[in-house]
């Protein structure tokens, strides 16, 4: 294992050292002489194989996958491909495809302005190659959405959509950037045509789809983007009508947690828009439907439980944040009512010391506190004395505890430590992390427990949201 490390810190330094320009001399790096003879393409096979490659040699190896590695050797991937670019940049001399693979090279390095150009430049040469054409179009369309160019994203699908061939997988790739390119300008009525056409190829392609689980996350996310364009707008009627198509879908295909997902999601939404009382009777209704629209009683269950855990957020939802049962420990601030706190978005992150999950997410916590604070964000973080379960004999040690664990992971919001579980029955906190979102009016917003990405990615939105409400 430790000769893995080191091999992946020698392929590391070597592609920084490329990418910041600084070159060795031909009689010391033979290897790098031998590059410059290449071709473009032979260059472009050499990045654009890496992964597969070195996935191939783990295996022989019997090294185990993990997420860090992969992240790791992509990140390799990328020097590689952005070394091979410069490599190919500095010759010049392109003639044939040379400026169709130095775009790629660009493509996989992340570097968007040099596929952009490399790219452009090929698709108006003379005798280019009809299908590497259309690749480029596709490409461009992507890299231009991504760098907020909506003209020349436009225009590059437009050329796309006017060629041949028109991949369903690649149609969909390029509407769905559009249309996030657009939620990110807030330009919802842009937005919403692109989402409705990636839903669409979705749908379509999902019988091309590799795998199940791949075609199921594609349809999720583009009906996702198709409801978020509508509730965007501030159309209800075809936010809700969006939603019911993702519920109907899922059943179609059979996956609980994707019917779930959407069945949750149109709920918080009702209430979010004033319909709470529906909200509920739709909840009612969703339990119902779960022991009716699957066949298979693990799936019903499934459903049913999910929907079941949520009772009590959905209870919350759209009332007045109770406040807190008396605490044991403020640290480091002064006890503070809720009421106190009108005015303010405030964020409660219900955790443990022991909480792994909780513990990922103090990167993104400390990352909001930074980005929202000054605009009013105060953050909360309640706990409660867990004893000999964090090595506290007492109280007093396990304050210590705490004090050190703010510190180690520079946490500068307040610590609210409860005797017991009073604060997190309140809020309906019964596993960790939940997050809570209350805002300046002092109404929960947003109840939700767990940790990944995406419900990281969620939360930051919703703190966003609510800090734009003054």
């Amino acid at each position: 294992m430790q000769l893995f490390t080191a091999f992946f810190i020698i392929i590391l330094t070597t592609g920084v050292f490329a990418q910041s320009g600084r070159t060795a001399t031909p009689e010391s790096t033979p290897k790098t002489a031998a590059a410059t003879e290449r071709s473009v393409k032979e260059l472009f096979d050499e990045a654009s194989s890496y992964t597969r490659v070195k996935f191939s040699e783990y295996a022989d190896k019997n090294l185990p996958f993990s997420e860090r590695l992969q992240e790791q050797t992509r990140r390799e991937q990328k020097q590689l491909a952005a070394k091979n670019a410069a490599i190919a940049t500095k010759r010049g001399g392109f003639a044939g495809d040379d400026l169709y693979f130095l775009g790629m090279l660009h493509w996989i390095a992340d570097n968007l302005d040099g596929t952009a150009e490399s790219l452009t430049s090929y698709v108006s040469s003379p005798g280019a190659a009809a299908d590497k054409v259309q690749t480029a179009r596709y490409l461009l369309a992507i890299a231009a959405a991504k760098q907020a160019r909506f003209d020349d994203a436009e225009k590059s699908l437009t050329d796309y959509l006017a060629n041949q061939p028109v991949k369903l997988i690649e149609r969909l790739r390029i509407e769905s950037e559009l249309a996030k390119g657009y939620q990110s300008a807030r330009r919802f009525d842009r937005m919403a045509p692109h989402a409705e056409q990636a839903y669409a190829a979705a749908k379509s392609s999902a019988k091309e789809a590799g795998t199940r689980v791949r075609a199921l996350d594609e349809m999720l996310d583009t009906g996702m983007l198709v409801f978020e364009a509508y509730s965007g707008i501030g159309n209800i009627e075809k936010a809700d009508l969006a939603l019911d198509e993702l519920r109907t879908t899922a059943k179609l295909a059979e996956s609980p947690s994707f019917y779930y997902y959407a069945a949750d999601k149109k709920i918080t939404y009702m209430i979010d828009t004033g319909r709470k009382a529906a909200a509920m009777a739709y909840y009612v209704e969703s339990l119902v439907l779960s022991t009716k629209d699957f066949a298979a009683k693990t799936a019903q269950t499934d459903v049913y439980n999910r929907l079941k855990r949520r009772e009590a957020h959905y209870k919350l939802l759209g009332e007045p944040a109770p406040e807190f049962a008396p605490a044991d420990q403020w640290l480091p601030g002064k006890p503070r009512t809720l009421a106190e706190l009108r005015g303010k978005v405030v964020f409660i992150d219900f955790w443990a010391i022991w909480c792994g999950p909780c513990i990922e997410a103090f990167p993104s916590i400390r990352q909001w506190q930074q980005e929202y604070g000054k605009e009013g964000l105060e953050i909360l973080g309640v706990t409660r004395y867990y004893g000999m379960q964090v090595g506290a004999k007492d109280p007093v040690a396990e304050i210590g505890i705490l004090k050190g664990f703010r510190t180690k992971h520079s946490l500068n919001y307040d610590f609210v430590v409860a005797k017991d579980q009073s604060i997190q029955l309140q809020y309906g906190a019964v596993a960790l992390p939940t997050a809570v979102l209350i805002d300046r009016k002092g109404v929960i917003r947003y109840v939700a427990t767990g940790t990944n990405s995406t419900r990281l990615e969620e939360i930051r939105a919703m703190i966003a949201k609510l800090i734009a409400e003054k």
